[in-house]
């Protein structure tokens, strides 16, 4: 079933969350336990993220050092397939334009369309550590969303990325993309990105999941903009509670979102990991509640080093 659809057919806003692959080799106990412990609040779907491959140098001895490059958290399309399967939830795999090029994502969205999987979330993703600003991964890599969505859409009604048909062309797929209530950080200014998030709705987007925030002003003031500019989609709020002490200074600066004076305020009394976790749970859960009461089509939690945090909210809001 479509996300669209999912996220619109349902009396109350829909629960989702979001799960990483497990680090190579070690296996998919955790991601289990990350599943069972928050599917009886009945999520309407999860997302599995993609990881781009990144260089690391290996020391040979002898001052001789070796360029390799690796994946850390491969098996996205695999760990789709078994959560599909051994779960009966819809899966929204990520597809990046971050470090695959065009015959990659080819394959990769053959492989999905011969699992039955139908729900992609569509990401330019990270640059690579090593580089300044963002580069394609090859020179036929892409370096915007817009132009992953080119491909997808190409997909979707039968021809391959060099032109070529395909013959028996699968169900189309169904895509939603980013957007940033707070401004992506490489966006000129607030207007700008909010033009490319409207163009990659004009190329097919059915719905928008936003870069988490603490500040519910700023997503209501988002949408607000956003209807006046004519995008209609459904903008599915994302939540990340803060989980740890460490968080309050490196969430902030890792995803350029602000926290809010009166959060902040508490942050600041915060002397220990349970502290500054008990105020994520409470200021999370006084959060969704505004946005449930506002109306929200959904809620999509980010479950890094949060999931008993997002179990304890889920519990009180659903």
């Amino acid at each position: 079933m479509r996300i669209i659809d999912l996220i619109t057919d349902t009396e109350r806003p829909a629960f989702s969350f979001e799960v990483l692959p497990p680090l190579k080799g070690t296996g998919i106990g955790s991601l289990r336990r990350t599943i069972d412990s928050l599917r009886e609040f009945g999520p309407k779907y999860i997302n599995i993220t993609t990881h781009r491959s990144e260089y690391v140098y290996k020391d040979l001895g002898e001052g001789i050092m070796q360029r390799l490059r690796i994946r850390r958290r491969p098996g996205t399309v695999a760990v789709a397939a078994a959560i599909q399967r051994e779960y009966g939830i819809p899966v929204v795999p990520h597809i990046l334009c971050s470090g695959f090029n065009r015959e990659e994502t080819e394959y990769v969205l053959l492989d999905l369309q011969f699992l039955g999987i139908e729900n992609i979330l569509l990401l330019r993703g990270d640059k690579a550590n090593e580089d300044k600003v963002f580069m394609p991964a090859a020179p036929d890599g892409y370096s915007h969303t817009t132009e992953l969505q080119w491909q997808v859409n190409e997909f979707n009604e039968g021809r391959f990325v060099d032109g070529s048909p395909i013959k028996e062309p699968g169900a189309p797929f169904c895509y939603g993309v980013a957007c940033y209530p707070e401004k992506h950080e490489e966006a000129l200014n607030a207007e700008t990105d909010l033009m490319y998030f409207k163009r990659k709705v004009e190329l097919g987007a059915s719905y928008g999941v936003t870069q988490l925030f603490y500040d519910n002003a700023a997503y209501f003031h988002f949408v607000d903009r956003a209807r006046k500019a004519g995008i209609e989609v459904p903008i599915v709020p994302g939540i990340k509670p803060l989980s740890k002490l460490s968080q309050l200074q490196t969430v902030p600066k890792t995803f350029h979102c602000n926290l809010p004076e009166p959060l902040a305020a508490e942050a600041m009394k915060c002397k220990t990991d349970e502290e500054a976790k008990q105020l994520g749970i409470e200021w999370t859960t006084h959060q969704c509640k505004e946005l449930i009461a506002a109306g929200v089509p959904s809620i999509h939690f980010y479950t890094v080093s949060a999931v008993d945090s997002i179990r304890e909210i889920a519990r009180r809001i659903y």
